[in-house]
Formats: C-alpha cells, structure tokens, sequence
C-alpha cells in the first residue's frame, strides 16, 4: 500500500512540475478582463511618481495606526457584534473551510484550461497531462485526504510558474502558496470530522504564512496592475468606466487607479501585519465583492482562494485565543482557554 501511494505522489508532483514548466501567461485579475493585457508592460519607474511615492507613505502609516489601534481594542474585535461571535464555534473547522475553497477553485480552473489561476493557461497539446494532477489536487483538498501532500504539489507549481513568468505572476500565486503552506502546517484531521489542531504556536506560524501569501498577492496587484502599470490602469478604467466610482468627484481614471493601488497595497501591509484580523479581511472583501457584478462568473472563480483566507480570517479571529495566535500577539493563551469568547 505504501508503494501504491509512494508512486502516485511521484506522479502527481511530476505531472504538477511539468505543468509549471509548460503553462503559458495569459492574464491575471485587472488582466483577466482588459483588451491585449500583453501590450502594457510594467514600467518601474512608474513607481517614483511623487502621487505613488505619497500612496507608500500613506498606507505605511495607515498599516502602523492600524497595528497601535489593534493593542487598545477589544480582543476580538468585532466582539460587539453577535454575527461575529458566533462565527467562533467554526474555528476548528477553518482549515477544512479554506481547504474546500482552494479545491474547488483548482477543479474549476482545470475544466477551463487554467493552471492555479486564469493567469496561466495550459497549450492545448499538454492539457491532459498538467490539469490532470491539478484535479487530483483539488479532489483532495474538498475530501481532506492526503492534504500535505497537496499543499507541497501547490507550492511546488507556483514556484515553477513564477520562475517561468517573473515576479509578476507573484499577484496570482502568493495567495495560493501561503493558503498551502497554511494546510501544510495545520491540516484539517479527517478522524476528527476533518477539524483542525488549534495548537496557539502552530497556528501561530501557519497564520503567518496565511497573511503572508494573501498580503503578498494584493501587494502584488497594487504594483504590477496600478502603480507600477498606470497604461494598463488607465485602459481597464476606459474599458469599464464604472470601476471609477469616484468619478462623479471629478477623480481623473488617472487619479483612481493611485488611489485603488494605494488602497490595495495598504490592505496588503495590514494583513501582514495582522492587526484587526476580522475587520481587515471584512473591509478587503468589500472590493472584491463589488467587482463580481461587472465581470461575473471568472472574478469569483479567480478569487476562491482570496475569498477562503479572508473567511478563514474572520473564523479565527472571532475567538481571543485563536485572534491573538493569528495576530502573533505577545501573550498567547493555551487555546480554548477563552472559551467565554464563543458565548
């Protein structure tokens, strides 16, 4: 039985190694939807314009503020909020709510052609071969079974993607890797209704490899589609005007997208940090939400995995314990030892 599962683990890195190496960039969030996304190269020196030198600065001191402000509010801090309290009971099933999300995702993106997000398309004469085992993963994240190991197959494709694609497809694959790096570390048990061992100092260091990879990618988005990248800013907001919402104010396309990229890259900061764990995964879901009306179907599907670690957030953060393990706070509790939290 162990060389049965030897060998197939041989196969489904090989197959996912291959995949890495052969899938071809197509485009990625702003770039999923804009016409010839190919013909806006990113431009550093985009990034020494004085408004995008003052958005750094901006959301460097809003990330700082929100990091103080988190030492002197309650613990959770949503608490007030009965929703939110609720939301405790949940806490060990959150590896197994974000392991559902990244699954579903790979299965659905495989049936498109794509390999871990609509960024990377499969050639067609290799399609078998490459979605292949990314539908195995998928089925075992969404069954729980044999989850480390395709948490190490996720890790392994995106580095060879990035490796073949440039930084650029950092955007795309930093939220994958650090919800892998997540199942990896703490991994839903199937002999206990597939719940998660909520250990403070595990979850501890799989948090951070969570608010990692998240703050990554929207680091990523800020840069490589906004600030660093102001034709092709300029040319998703001609293509679709309503994205402005400030328009009506007389921001210029020009003048929205430093201001999206300044916001982007300032939730970004703020998930690294973790501070305010719930109210911060509620206010960066609020942008990805609203986009789902202007472009439907691909928008959620490419942000599954976004949408699983900004819940898995807000289900660990609605417990003190949990909270202040995710946040790396000083003075980490036993777990379960704020069980008034869940009441």
């Amino acid at each position: 039985m162990l060389t049965v599962v030897r060998r197939a683990v041989v196969a489904l890195v090989g197959g996912v190694l291959i995949a890495a190496g052969s899938v071809t960039p197509a485009v990625a969030h702003q770039q999923w939807f804009v016409a010839d996304p190919q013909d806006y190269p990113v431009d550093g020196a985009a990034l020494l314009r004085p408004g995008v030198l003052l958005g750094v600065v901006v959301a460097v001191v809003v990330t700082l503020l929100g990091r103080a402000a988190a030492s002197r509010l309650p613990v959770p801090e949503l608490s007030a909020f009965k929703p939110a309290r609720l939301l405790a009971v949940l806490a060990p099933w959150a590896p197994r709510i974000l392991a559902l999300h990244v699954g579903l995702s790979l299965i659905v993106l495989s049936f498109s052609g794509a390999v871990l997000s609509p960024t990377f398309r499969a050639p067609d004469r290799w399609e078998a071969l490459l979605l292949v085992p990314q539908i195995i993963v998928g089925v075992m994240l969404i069954a729980g079974v044999f989850v480390r190991i395709a948490a190490v197959a996720i890790v392994l494709t995106a580095t060879g993607i990035t490796v073949a694609s440039g930084w650029e497809s950092v955007a795309s694959t930093a939220v994958l890797v650090g919800s892998a790096v997540f199942l990896f570390v703490l991994p839903p048990r199937a002999t206990e209704g597939s719940r998660g061992a909520l250990d403070a100092r595990t979850l501890s260091r799989a948090g951070l490899a969570l608010r990692l990879g998240a703050g990554v990618s929207l680091i990523g988005l800020a840069i490589s589609e906004k600030l660093a990248n102001p034709h092709m800013a300029r040319a998703m907001l001609e293509q679709v005007p309503a994205l402005n919402v400030l328009a009506p104010l007389g921001v210029t396309p020009e003048s929205f997208a430093l201001i999206a990229g300044g916001v982007e890259l300032a939730l970004g900061l703020l998930l690294i940090s973790g501070a305010l764990p719930q109210l911060i995964a509620l206010v960066t879901a609020v942008p990805f939400t609203a986009t789902l009306a202007l472009f439907g179907t691909a928008e959620l599907i490419g942000h599954l995995p976004m949408y699983g670690v900004l819940l898995t957030l807000l289900i660990l953060g609605s417990r003190a314990d949990s909270s202040r393990a995710l946040s790396g706070s000083p003075g980490i509790p036993k777990l379960g030892a704020a069980k008034k939290a869940v009441t």
